[in-house]
This record gives C-alpha cells, structure tokens and sequence, in this order.
C-alpha cells in the first residue's frame, strides 16, 4: 500500500504500519517476490525502501521509483546500506523515468492498490520490459464477487478508504488487469493476509509475469 502519489501523512503512517506488517509475512513475501531475479530492475512505488535488501546478487542495478518526498528521503538511506547497487529517483507509474525495453525486470509490490489509473501503471510497466521481461507483483486484490468481504470492499472504496491510506483501493481486481495490459501470467498464487487475523483477512495475489516476445 505504498502511495503512488505524494501523501505526506499516509507516508509517515506507513513508515511506523510498515515492520508490523513485515512481522506478520510480508518479509518472507519481499524474499520470495525477488526470488531469482537477474539484470536490470525497475521498482514502482518503492516506499521507504523495503524491499531492497532482499534483491539477489544477480540483480545487476535498480532503478526504485518514489513519487514521495519523505520516502523518498527513507528509500534513498536504505538504498546506501543495501549490497544491490540501487539508485531512488522521483517519478510516477503513469510516467517512468526509463527508457522503452530496456530493463529485465518491472517491480510492484503493495502499489498498485494506490495508482490513479492501474491500466496506465501496467502499461509503462509493459513499455519499459524488455520483449521476455518479467513483472513480478505482491498485491491485495478484490474479494470474491457476491461475498460480504467484496460488499464490504465496495463500501470502503467508495467512502473514506482512499482518503486514509493513500489512494489505496481494497476492491480492485488486479490479476485481470495485468491480463488485460498484455502479460502473460505463468506464476500466480493467491492467500489471505494476515493469516491469523481473526475477521476475514485481506486476500492478496503473488506472482510472476512475461511481456511476449
């Protein structure tokens, strides 16, 4: 759920939500989302810099976008004590600051909740990957259609949500719109998060994508 757009409350709220949240999982999920990646890497919505000591060390270079001040600023310490040679830049993922097909890897993690317009996000992803490039994406997505946690979703999005997290969207059905923007989806797998939360938890979908060649 990092914001996609400067939130400067949202973002100091998710510096102090965010080691929670990587106690319950989301560590073990960074790690496993970065697992076997190679090249060049380009990074949407990179917070305060999470994700970065868990790039291997056949990552050749990172380019981790952040369109907000203050994470940017957090992002930019953690990418100097981080052993993959990351470099922070302001940006958006309607607007990436990188040429078309010329990175081996697009990744977005607990972001795409947040972009204004997800088709347009998905299509930069898609211009700057390299024609056999991958996507590799972590997010919580839409509920079942017909359930009370989708009505329920529907509701918060509609309402007071987005306003409160930075522009995160609870309902949104990000799998299909990956589809629709013209990947290949060849990993796909789909949990609840956090696990031991004892009211319905979040259902969130992990996953490896191609451009086509």
């Amino acid at each position: 759920m990092s914001p996609t757009l400067s939130h400067p409350l949202f973002a100091r709220i998710y510096v102090r939500l965010r080691p929670t949240m990587d106690s319950q999982g989301v560590t073990e999920h960074r790690r496993q989302l970065l697992e076997g990646l190679t090249g060049r890497v380009v990074e949407v919505g990179a917070g305060d810099g999470g994700n970065f000591p868990f790039y291997p060390a056949g990552v050749t270079g990172v380019v981790a976008i952040e369109p907000d001040p203050y994470l940017r600023a957090k992002a930019t310490q953690a990418a100097a004590e981080a052993s993959a040679d990351i470099k922070v830049v302001e940006g958006l993922a309607s607007e990436l600051p990188v040429d078309a097909g010329t990175v081996d890897a697009v990744v977005m993690c607990l972001v795409l909740c947040s972009v204004e317009d997800q088709g347009a996000a998905l299509d930069e992803a898609f211009r700057v990957l390299r024609p056999g490039g991958e996507l590799r994406f972590y997010e919580h997505v839409a509920a079942q259609t017909g359930t009370r946690l989708a009505r329920v979703q529907r509701i918060a999005d509609a309402t007071l949500w987005p306003r409160l997290m930075g522009g995160c969207h609870l309902g949104r059905d990000t799998v299909s719109a990956i589809g629709a923007a013209g990947f290949l989806i060849d990993e796909l797998e789909r949990f609840a998060f956090p696990p031991d939360k004892p009211s319905p938890a979040s259902p969130h979908a992990m996953g490896r994508a191609t451009r086509p060649a």
